[in-house]
């Protein structure tokens, strides 16, 4: 009777802890075009509340201040984005087609998902000067740059031909080709920046390897 008990009580807990994390993921979703229309400076939880279903008090709870909920926020979306890539590296059976594939894929995420992306730069140019969520910044980046490499690696291979990158290098070629596009995509609609971006992504690839 003790042990079955302790197991209800468990579960109980469970759920609980369960429920929260939907609530923060819901808030969370509630929360991003608020943010990433108005950027991490302009925005406040209030702002978000009149934004929103929730009230301000809904946020308080599950979020103790304005960092919080956005470091979340990017954390949940940047959880999906780095793994954007996997299929296309698992799937691709030549170099052409995983340089094909890439390039598509990311021209994609840029006409997609730009405020997303313009709300990621804007945390992590805003962490140099706040050190609260520096360490989450980091870690997004690590990941990030793990993300790029598993593509650069696997066309290598797929060319057998050697790199002339690190991956932070690697990593710094397309994160700067990427904000450079995403900056241009703020005033050009018109889906030319996405192609140009495409095109880009595509010639850079080759420029990594020592062709044989």
């Amino acid at each position: 009777m003790v042990e079955m008990a302790a197991r209800s009580r468990e579960k109980i807990a469970r759920r609980q802890v369960d429920k929260f994390a939907e609530r923060r993921d819901q808030l969370a979703s509630a929360a991003l075009q608020t943010l990433s229309e108005l950027g991490y400076a302009r925005t406040s939880l209030r702002d978000i509340a009149q934004n929103s279903e929730f009230s301000h008090g809904v946020l308080h709870y599950y979020f103790s201040d304005k960092i919080d909920l956005i470091t979340y926020c990017v954390r949940q979306c940047k959880a999906e984005c780095v793994t954007r890539y996997d299929h296309v590296v698992a799937t691709a059976t030549s170099a052409d087609e995983l340089r094909r594939g890439f390039a598509a894929a990311l021209a994609a995420t840029l006409r997609e998902d730009a405020p997303m992306h313009r709300l990621w730069y804007d945390l992590r140019n805003q962490s140099l000067f706040d050190a609260s969520f520096r360490s989450d910044v980091l870690e997004i980046d690590q990941s990030l740059e793990q993300m790029i490499w598993r593509v650069v690696s696997r066309f290598a291979e797929l060319a057998r031909a050697p790199l002339v990158v690190t991956p932070s290098i690697a990593y710094g070629i397309f994160d700067g080709l990427f904000q450079q596009a995403l900056l241009r995509q703020v005033t050009d609609q018109s889906g030319e920046v996405a192609s140009r971006l495409q095109a880009s992504a595509d010639s850079v690839l080759d420029s990594l390897i020592i062709a044989r």
